[in-house]
């Protein structure tokens, strides 16, 4: 089964895939967020180029492991791209994944390194924790 990871933030989107196995993740594409209405149609669109049969979107949590705001945010765009693609959404515990990211880009050099494209690579990291630890890092699911 193939899987759109999604790192939604407040300016941007991560989006990354996994092979069509289900087994390996790799970052996409950084959107830049331009109003609901437009993100859920650049998500449809990229949900269909890519064969996205589930999504799973990282969920901020606060390091305390409390919800805020911006996993109402998250939750309200997952909850209008369920109503949208037909496909299951899995929300997953994402804490460290931006910081993780961003130590995977600074450790890379030369042409590997795709600077300013940590979102893309938080979105493959959500991924791979989704994909390594199952449903044991769900907490929610449209």
């Amino acid at each position: 089964m193939r899987f759109l990871g999604l790192d939604i933030g407040a300016k941007t989107i991560g989006c990354a895939v996994t092979d069509p196995t289900g087994l390996i993740s790799r970052p996409v594409r950084t959107l830049r967020r331009t109003g609901l209405r437009a993100d859920l149609q650049d998500l449809e669109r990229l949900a269909a180029e890519l064969g996205a049969e589930g999504i799973v979107v990282g969920f901020p949590l606060h390091v305390s492991g409390q919800a805020g705001e911006a996993v109402e945010r998250v939750r309200k765009i997952a909850r209008k791209l369920s109503g949208r693609l037909g496909v299951p959404i899995l929300g997953v515990d994402e804490r460290y994944t931006s910081l993780e990211a961003a130590e995977l880009d600074r450790q890379r050099s030369g042409k590997a390194r795709r600077r300013g494209d940590d979102h893309a690579l938080a979105a493959a990291l959500i991924l791979e924790r989704y994909l390594r630890e199952g449903e044991q890092v769900v907490l929610e699911r449209w």
